[in-house]
């Protein structure tokens, strides 16, 4: 009985002293964070990519068919941004209407329906949502 009493004893002690020390961990990016600690970096957005964001999630319904990595309907974001930097071309421009696909041509009638939208907004609008997708690298 006694050598229950202290192997029970033992192990209480050690699983408390694991449990109670100041274990550390990290996050994704490697930084250490304590248990229950709140994050205290502030993170700031660029204003143009906060309302490009909010357009192409919203008003401007580009989501049904852009994801940022994924061809859904049509070509994903990144694939986008990537031919309009090479070729130096204005994503607001196409979608006012302006110019010819210079993507995935064979969805330009698909994308031309959305025009109605991409046209009523301000070139302000237009020119946020390019540089929200620009925010893609």
């Amino acid at each position: 009985m006694k050598f229950i009493s202290k192997s029970l004893f033992v192990l209480v002690l050690v699983f408390s002293i694991t449990n109670c020390s100041d274990k550390k961990e990290t996050d994704k990016y490697g930084n250490t964070v304590e248990e229950n600690s709140i994050p205290t970096t502030e993170t700031t957005i660029d204003p143009l990519v906060a309302k490009g964001r909010e357009l192409f999630e919203g008003k401007g319904t580009c989501t049904a068919c852009h994801k940022p990595d994924v061809k859904v309907v049509g070509p994903s974001i990144k694939e986008i941004t990537k031919i309009y930097k090479e070729k130096g071309a204005s994503i607001a421009s196409f979608i006012n209407g302006e110019g010819e696909p210079i993507v995935d041509a064979s969805q330009y009638e698909i994308m031309k329906a959305n025009f109605v939208i991409t046209k009523a907004m301000t070139s302000e609008e237009r020119r946020a949502l390019e540089i929200y997708m620009m925010s893609f690298e």
